[in-house]
């Protein structure tokens, strides 16, 4: 049985695991200079412990650049087969993720396949299938529904997801008063939006952050935080309903519990841990959003 939750866990612990041995070679630096790196938050190994075939990546300072490659199947495209050949070309020709961002048909079948065969890191946007998991429309769904979503991903051994945490009911309130050129640009972010418009209730991945860090924990999953109010056109950069978001939006508790860092690749994350105090400067290290 492992004597820790995290890679980052690990790290502190002084555990040289299988994983971090092979990212420092990879990088071609020792694990002397590595673990550090994990123990403070500025290398992520994202590695579900579910995801059996995973060649393990870094992704953090001091690294390698990583490619991630985006793809899934759509309502126009709904051939898996031809889809999972996609992912192992893209694998062979270099690729160190793999988003699936399928929105439609037997999304969980495709899911489970790719982190049963796919060795890349696999990520996901928990958002996207909540409506095609459930098969009901959009309003009807509650916030244990997209919580539930994300312990299903997690459970899959899906390394990393996107979690569109920033935007708010205050959110709301500030695009209402602040007219933009081309609204809500993200497909996650429109996607919250809409359902706390139609709701009248609070984005479920801002109101249960800690219980969401409890389920990417037991995993070992990563949390990629996305921004949902990122500008569409050069008029609507930096307003102030970007500028609110994602990370300066999170509960109090996130800042007293949690460990952030931010990736070079301009992606912010956070580590999904419980730390035994917060560090003193990881507030102020926390990222506008790219």
């Amino acid at each position: 049985m492992r004597e820790y939750k995290t890679q980052m866990e690990a790290a502190r612990k002084g555990i040289v695991t299988e994983e971090l041995k092979k990212v420092a070679q990879k990088e071609h630096m020792r694990v002397e200079e590595l673990m550090p790196l994990v123990a403070a938050g500025k290398v992520a190994i994202c590695a579900n412990k579910n995801h059996k075939c995973l060649d393990p990546q870094g992704v953090g300072s001091m690294l390698r650049t990583k490619i991630n490659v985006n793809l899934g199947v759509s309502r126009d495209w709904k051939d898996y087969d031809i889809e999972m050949q996609k992912v192992m070309a893209a694998v062979d020709m270099g690729a160190d993720a793999i988003m699936d961002l399928s929105s439609h048909g037997d999304t969980t079948g495709f899911r489970r396949k790719l982190t049963s065969e796919c060795p890349a890191m696999i990520g996901t946007v928990p958002v996207y299938d909540s409506v095609i998991h459930y098969q009901r429309d959009l309003a009807t769904l509650t916030a244990k529904d997209f919580i539930d979503v994300v312990r299903l991903h997690a459970e899959d051994g899906v390394d990393f997801v996107t979690l569109h945490c920033g935007i708010t009911r205050k959110t709301i309130d500030q695009i209402k008063n602040h007219k933009r050129k081309m609204n809500i640009v993200s497909r996650g972010g429109s996607l919250v939006f809409a359902w706390m418009t139609m709701t009248g209730e609070e984005n479920p991945f801002y109101e249960y952050y800690d219980e969401i860090l409890d389920i990417c924990r037991e995993y070992d999953v990563t949390i990629s935080l996305g921004d949902a109010c990122r500008p569409g056109c050069l008029a609507d950069a930096s307003d102030v309903c970007q500028i609110e978001g994602p990370a300066q939006r999170l509960p109090e508790s996130a800042f007293q519990t949690r460990l952030f860092f931010r990736c070079p690749d301009r992606q912010s994350a956070c580590q999904s841990l419980r730390t035994a105090r917060p560090f003193p400067s990881q507030a102020d290290s926390l990222p506008a959003a790219p």
